[in-house]
Formats: structure tokens, sequence, C-alpha cells
């Protein structure tokens, strides 16, 4: 990963001005275990630093260590920790208001299934516009050539974060247009704790309430008038199509393939946050590298989610995951947790080739998942990603603004949020 290229000294360096004093936590064998790294940092100056596949590996240290500010270029003392949510509330609101009035239509029934999603209470946590709405404030930097007003949209301040916030809300239709059109694919009834639409409305109408809200999403998104943006966002598009049909159509061979689930994976999910990401840095006139940084937290915050997904979708309840619980082998779907346990069990590989329509094969599937090491290693991978998803942030241009460097900060707190979550 090119990025990096430039960014390891910088990560390396500030890992070493940061962590001293720094709380942290080490991940082993499935024990959570606080530790207080000493101020001379002997742990990390007397270690090897290897750069691998884009990653960041410390020789002698634990190879999943994590921490909410572990990469923050700061004093050593422990910073107060905040909620990421509650920095951009006042924002989200405005979101959430001009969402319902951007998804009204003529036809009523259209209008009562666009919305579905999008009425108070069913929102959900609105975890994606808080992202780039974080990541706006976070490249708040000098922009080194300032790019004439039509492409840029204008040098006002508040002219460049209303168009920020119309990238947050282009995101949010494209991904509940998303979710619509997945219940359909899985007959699904439940979503968000609620019955799903097209348990409701029927198929039809959730698609084409799907289909609506990608529409109004292009309308917004033309407004914008920056073509770079616009194709960022269509292949986004295209990603979550391509995704799906990998996942319906994949042959025996690509199903317990890992290089092919990551492929999948990053097209149904982790494609939107992470060029959604790179959008607010185009959008702010900021150089490549910084785009790319940007793009890079997005892609691994993904990554970590869905792998943190696939998790709880064996370890969650009906109850609080708002859907049900082992939806996905249920419906023929292998993940990274089975993936990991087949390559401790090679036998586990004859019953997922018999499918899951046999619920006798779907209980002997979760025996050796049980016996096996493939939650816990999904959980290391995601935590993998969850780093670097930080240390994108790290790379990122100092900054002494208190706001910017809050959001920085936000911004990596959320990586450890997506990894310890429970629904």
């Amino acid at each position: 990963m090119m990025i990096f290229s430039r960014g390891f000294y910088r990560i390396s360096r500030n890992l070493r001005s940061s962590l001293n004093g720094c709380r942290g936590f080490l991940f082993l064998e499935d024990q959570k275990r606080e530790f207080r790294l000493t101020h001379n940092f002997n742990l990390l100056t007397d270690s090897t630093e290897k750069v691998l596949s884009g990653e960041v590996i410390f020789k002698d240290l634990p190879a999943f260590y994590s921490s909410r500010h572990q990469i923050h270029n700061q004093s050593s003392s422990i910073v107060e920790e905040q909620d990421p949510f509650s920095l951009v509330a006042d924002e989200l609101s405005l979101l959430a208001n001009r969402l319902r009035s951007m998804v009204i239509a003529e036809v009523p029934k259209l209008a009562l299934a666009a919305e579905y999603f999008f009425k108070m209470g069913v929102e959900g946590k609105r975890f994606r516009p808080t992202v780039l709405l974080l990541m706006s404030t976070a490249l708040n930097l000098p922009i080194p050539e300032l790019l004439p007003p039509d492409e840029l949209g204008g040098t006002l301040t508040t002219e460049l974060r209303s168009r920020q916030q119309c990238i947050a809300e282009i995101t949010e239709m494209i991904h509940v247009a998303s979710l619509l059109h997945d219940d359909v694919l899985d007959d699904a009834e439940t979503r968000r704790g609620i019955h799903s639409l097209n348990s409701v409305m029927g198929n039809k109408l959730a698609v084409l309430a799907g289909d609506f809200l990608l529409s109004r999403a292009c309308v917004a998104l033309a407004s914008l008038k920056n073509t770079e943006v616009v194709s960022l966002l269509a292949t986004v598009v295209e990603h979550l199509v391509t995704g799906e049909t990998m996942q319906m159509t994949s042959t025996s061979e690509k199903r317990c393939s890992m290089e092919y689930y990551m492929q999948k994976t990053y097209y149904k999910t982790a494609s939107l946050i992470s060029n959604s990401c790179k959008a607010i840095a185009l959008l702010a006139g900021q150089t490549a590298e910084v785009a790319t940084l940007a793009f890079e937290y997005g892609r691994n915050l993904g990554l970590a989610f869905q792998l943190i997904d696939d998790v709880l979708d064996f370890t969650g309840t009906s109850a609080s995951l708002g859907k049900g619980s082992l939806s996905d082998i249920r419906h023929g779907i292998v993940t990274a947790p089975i993936l990991f346990a087949m390559e401790e069990f090679p036998q586990l590989r004859a019953v997922v080739d018999r499918g899951f329509d046999d619920p006798a094969n779907v209980d002997l599937a979760l025996e050796y998942l049980a016996k096996s090491r493939g939650i816990q290693r999904t959980r290391e991978l995601a935590m993998k990603h969850a780093n670097l998803a930080a240390a994108a942030i790290d790379s990122l241009p100092e900054n002494d603004d208190e706001e910017v460097r809050k959001s920085r900060r936000a911004l990596v707190d959320l990586t450890h949020i997506v990894i310890t979550r429970n629904k």
C-alpha cells in the first residue's frame, strides 16, 4: 500500500512519543489485559520494526496491540475520553431532517417506503455520516494550491462544510438503499430491531424504494459538480452490485477462499466508507496523499466493521443485533470465522460444500467453529485493520487546531468502538 511509504517514519516517531505512559490493551488468547507502558519506552525502542503488506509489525511486541489513543502525537498524559458521536450530534440532527425531506415522493406508498429507515427512532446510529463529518473537520488543513471557485465550490468554510455534509447524506442514502435490496435478496424479516421493509410492504416496493433512494443520491451527487467525486461514488454503487453478485454466484473454491472473501467484503461494505472519506478530502482540495490517507482510513475501518459483524452473527443474539443471529450461515454465506476454522479442521470443508439447507450441517459447522480459534482469529484480523485505520489518521499532516485534533482523536476512538461493540 503506497500510502504508508511516506507515513511510516511519522507513525513510528509518533508512537514513541505518544505511547509513553499511555494505557493500552493486549489481546492474548481471548483475554484483554490492561497494562501501562513505561516512560522510557524500552518496549518499542528495543524492537525491530518491519513493513509487510502495508502493515507495521513490531517483532518483540504482541501482534495485536491496540489502544484508543496509541497513535496520537501528544503529551504523555491520558487524553480525556469523548463520545465521537456527540461531537457531531447537532449536525447529525440536521442531516436526519434533511434526509427525511429528500426522500419525499409524489406517490404516497413510495414515500412511505423510502422513509422507512429514516423515521425517528429507527435511523440507526448514523455511523457513516458520523465518520464523514469527523473526517471533514480532521482534514480542515491549509490547501496547498487553491482550486478555482467553480471546482472547489467557493472558498467559504461554510459552503465547503455544506458540500461535505451532502456527501454524508448521499452516503447514507446509498447505504440504506443497499440494505433494502439486501433484505429482499436474503428474504430477511427484521432489520434494526423492526420488521424489514420487504416483510411489511413486499419485495417489489422494497426494491423500488431502494432504487428511489439511489436516484435521489444521484441528484444530490450531480449538484456537487465535481466529476472526480461523482466517479468515486458511482464506483461505489458498482462495487455494491459486484460484491452481492460475488456472494450469490461464487464457486465452491471461491467460497472457501479468504482472499475472495476479503475482496467481496471490500466491495459490499468498505468501498462506500473509503470512497466517501476520499470524496471529503477531494472536496476540500487536499493533496492526493491526504486523500489516499482518508481512503485508507475508511477502507480499513470498513473491513474491521464487517469482520466484527461476522463474529457477532455467531456470538450475538437476535435482540442485540436487530436481525436473526446465525443469519449468514443459514443463508449459506461462509464468513471469516468459518474460513479460519476450516484451516484448523479441513474436514469442515466437506460440510461447507454440502451447504447449510440441512440444519444438521449448520450444527456440525458450529461444533467445528467452537473447537477452533475462528472467532478469535477473526477478531484479531479486525484489530489489525482497526490499527491500520488509526495509523492512517496519525499520518495526516500535523495540525495544532484543537477542533482538528479532537476530530482525529474521535476517528481513532471509532476504531476502538468498532472492534469492541456487541451489536
